[in-house]
């Protein structure tokens, strides 16, 4: 195993470094930069201009801004981030903690969604219980996740006006939050996260439950099934030991898109929902073109994809003895 994991950090090296190139040039191919509409106000003077363009580092070639940035990024600093006038990793870092907490409460409720409907819809193939599953989450799916959750908060809202009852459909804490007791706190996050993870959930889970179920329905059909139960394996026990664990091999190879999603936020569904995640960070990052903010958060959920797809190797070789990681 140590000889895999040195083998993958040196990989990580040359990877890196071609993704941070890429990243930093794309950025700066869009026209204009940060300063463009200071540039088109005419109460600002050229000097205040120049001034402006050397602070941030703008005067200089593009080559050189990145080497900087480079030299800087590899004693831990991501730059200065032009709207916040703070350095990159403070600005984004509360962000990410928001962004996790909604996306870890997401992957809970769609592997608990995704999984027992794949494997009820193999076991119980063409069942009525499984095509009327299979129409209502194919249903969902074929709406986007944040149109899905407008209509749902259309639906609350006129719950709301019908029953009076205080459901929160916006932001991440209440405006009492502060004088709540620890509990109280936690609880009033709790139930402003659980709307938008549900509508993440449902809208998500038809993909995954289809895997699994065709998974399913192959290891299903093998030779080694067959024979464990003619030896009197329980059905149990023939779905979830020898079945269900090698109809996960695909699910745990995707595994490695995880911990960047882990950060990555919720999409718009964030948007929608006025959820202080990284979404709308970025969105408003690009709007602006802060190119230290896009640039550094690009590069993290970079290295843990390279992280992640390690991880999930290592987790491949756990659960199937037949690949090797050494």
């Amino acid at each position: 195993m140590i000889p895999f994991l040195l083998r993958r950090l040196v990989q990580a090296i040359p990877t890196l470094l071609l993704a941070s190139i890429l990243i930093f040039f794309v950025i700066q191919l869009a026209p204009g930069d940060f300063l463009t509409p200071a540039r088109l106000n005419p109460n600002i003077a050229p000097e205040q201009l120049v001034a402006l363009e050397r602070n941030f580092g703008l005067d200089r070639p593009v080559w050189q801004q990145y080497l900087f940035w480079m030299q800087n990024m590899f004693e831990g600093d991501f730059g200065l981030s032009f709207q916040y006038q703070q350095p990159v990793l403070d600005v984004i870092l509360p962000r990410i903690k928001n962004s996790l907490s909604l996306v870890l409460l997401y992957l809970v409720l769609f592997y608990a969604v995704a999984i027992p409907v794949g494997v009820y819809g193999a076991v119980r193939q063409n069942s009525m219980g499984d095509k009327s599953i299979g129409v209502v989450l194919y249903f969902l799916l074929g709406f986007p996740s944040f149109f899905l959750a407008l209509i749902v908060i259309y639906f609350i809202l006129q719950l709301r006006n019908a029953t009076g009852l205080d459901i929160p459909i916006g932001g991440m804490t209440s405006n009492n939050f502060e004088s709540l007791s620890p509990l109280g706190q936690f609880w009033d996050i709790v139930k402003h996260l659980i709307i938008p993870a549900v509508v993440l959930a449902v809208a998500n889970a038809a993909g995954l439950s289809r895997v699994i179920r065709g998974q399913m329905l192959e290891v299903m059909r093998s030779d080694y099934v067959r024979t464990a139960r003619a030896k009197g394996v329980s059905e149990r026990s023939a779905i979830w030991k020898h079945t269900f664990r090698n109809a996960i091999l695909p699910i745990v190879a995707g595994i490695g898109g995880l911990l960047p999603a882990l950060i990555s936020g919720a999409g718009f569904v964030e948007v929608v929902f006025s959820y202080p995640g990284i979404t709308p960070m970025l969105l408003t990052a690009i709007n602006t073109q802060d190119l230290y903010l896009i640039a550094g958060f690009t590069v993290i959920t970079t290295l843990l994809l390279i992280a992640g797809n390690a991880i999930s190797d290592l987790l491949l070789a756990v659960v199937d003895p037949r690949v090797k990681v050494a």
